[in-house]
């Protein structure tokens, strides 16, 4: 059950997340998962984010550019697993000024930090979600639980 292009809710969720788990493989062969804050979406088949301080994941994907993002939604527990392989736009390189406007509009002035753009050009979407569901738990039961704990840990 994997597609090979975004579904509106795919592009929902990582709209409202934002945050995406990066998973690379390093020089030595060894597995290297990253969160990066600044991702958007390009289109159906692509997404993509700001470097800031990425020097792992950067020297990951300069030998290996096939990389797998997890985004998931933590009040639902639902998200998605998204395969593709990574390209890199410098700055002062063609086509970094066409899409950069995307971060300007969402993150102002930490937008200037941005180094590179790194874009991801999808290969594989699988929907991901907690085995709550498969026991017929609501998507609204499980915010609840969710709210709850967070408000519990962050009065």
């Amino acid at each position: 059950e994997f597609s090979i292009m975004l579904s509106t809710s795919a592009i929902d969720c990582i709209s409202r997340v934002r945050l995406g788990f990066v998973a690379s493989v390093t020089s030595g062969g060894r597995p290297s998962v990253s969160p990066k804050g600044t991702f958007v979406v390009l289109d159906k088949q692509t997404i993509a984010f700001g470097e800031i301080r990425s020097p792992g994941t950067m020297s990951n994907i300069g030998h290996s550019p096939e990389v797998e993002v997890n985004f998931v939604d933590p009040f639902t527990r639902k998200g998605w697993r998204i395969r593709g392989l990574t390209s890199v736009l410098r700055r002062e390189t063609d086509g970094f000024d066409e899409i950069f406007s995307k971060w300007v509009a969402l993150w102002g002035d930490l937008s200037h930090r941005i180094k590179a753009i790194v874009v991801v050009r999808i290969s594989h979407v699988k929907p991901l979600s907690t085995p709550s569901y498969d026991d017929g738990v609501s998507e609204a039961e499980m915010v609840a639980v969710y709210k709850a704990k967070y408000t519990g840990m962050y009065p």
